[in-house]
Order: C-alpha cells, then structure tokens, then sequence
C-alpha cells in the first residue's frame, strides 16, 4: 500500500498542519487524515490543492511503503543527532 509523504514535505519548508491546511484551503479534517495516513484513498482535487501549496506536483506526495519506511528511519535518526 502507498503512503502519503505530505507531513515530510511540509517540515521541510517550514509548514506545520495548521499553515499548510490554510494555504491549501483543505479541510482541517481531511488534512489531518492525510498528514497522518488515517486514509485508504484520497481525493484527486484535494491532493491536487495540497501538492500546489508545498509547489510539488501531486505524484511526489506518494510513495511506496518502502520509501515510506526509509523516509520515517531517516526522521528518527535525525531527531536523535
């Protein structure tokens, strides 16, 4: 199964859930589901928004569950240097 990388993203430009859910004009709700992968599918037009407000395109927010695991291995590593 895919995950969203949307939380990843937005740290690394300096954007935490609240910021980007007001950029993106999303739902509070429906940011939250994706920046936590509490989602089976999302929506097309809503990714679309969320890409637009990082200036990624909608595709790089997806990623398999083994880049998911590496990306997650990296955080940890580098919360802890």
């Amino acid at each position: 199964m895919s995950k969203l990388i949307i939380k990843q993203l937005a740290s690394k430009k300096g954007l935490n859930q609240s910021q980007l859910q007001i950029k993106a004009g999303v739902t509070a709700q429906l940011l939250y589901r994706y920046w936590h992968n509490f989602t089976k599918s999302v929506e097309l037009e809503q990714l679309e928004r969320i890409a637009k407000a990082l200036n990624a395109e909608p595709g790089d927010l997806i990623v398999s569950d083994e880049k998911y695991q590496a990306l997650s291995e990296q955080e940890a590593e580098e919360g802890a240097a």
